[in-house]
């Protein structure tokens, strides 16, 4: 999810499409929360590691 939210940033930065940085920008922000998340040990959703 970090990945997709990091390339839809750069398309959306780069193409000058709103829509793209925006919703790249809550992917980051999401898959960084779950990288965090079960990089401490926390389950996610059930899940020991989330990958």
């Amino acid at each position: 999810m970090f990945i997709l939210g990091v390339i839809l940033f750069l398309l959306g930065f780069f193409l000058h499409i709103t829509i793209l940085t925006i919703i790249g920008v809550i992917l980051l922000v999401i898959g960084a929360v779950l990288f965090l998340l079960g990089a401490v040990g926390r389950p996610v959703a059930g899940r020991r590691h989330y990958w």
